[in-house]
């Protein structure tokens, strides 16, 4: 009797488990990372070319218009279709980064200022500049150690 109902509950999560095609998720993500580059590329060359900006304030331009891009598309509902859709490919870009700092924002307004939107907008993306500041920090140490032992 026990092992029927394992046996039968198998069967079950065998039948909600969704299949995925890993080709195909890679394919996706390959083209909407592509996308985003892309949009990313004609910023720069339209600020660079046409605008006259150097390299580094047109790389600046380019940062601020994609972060705002898909602040909007957040906002808007949209960006967590291309993210269903293209998976890794507009999760990893800065853009699926200011999406992960939108989402919470506007997500958590409706319990207000300070325990809706204060406390929730790093929920996701808290993490990643915390470790990215400590592994700097610990490599930036070991580097000034290499540079005083002559090792550097």
């Amino acid at each position: 009797m026990e092992e029927a109902k394992k046996q039968e509950y198998a069967e079950y999560v065998k039948s909600v488990t969704p299949k995925h095609n890993i080709w195909m998720q890679m394919l996706r993500a390959f083209i909407t990372g592509g996308i985003i580059c892309t949009i990313g590329q004609f910023i720069l060359n339209y600020t660079t070319n046409t605008l006259g900006m150097d390299k580094q304030t047109s790389g600046s331009w380019c940062s601020l218009i994609l972060v705002l891009i898909s602040v909007l598309l957040t906002g808007f509902n949209i960006y967590p279709s291309i993210v269903k859709w293209g998976g890794a490919g507009a999760l990893v870009p800065i853009t699926g980064f200011a999406n992960s700092v939108a989402a919470p924002a506007i997500e958590f307004k409706k319990e207000g200022w300070v325990f809706g939107v204060g406390c929730k907008i790093f929920t996701i993306a808290g993490p990643v500049i915390l470790y990215g500041i400590l592994s700097s920090w610990v490599l930036g140490v070991v580097y000034w150690a290499g540079k005083m032992m002559g090792w550097m």
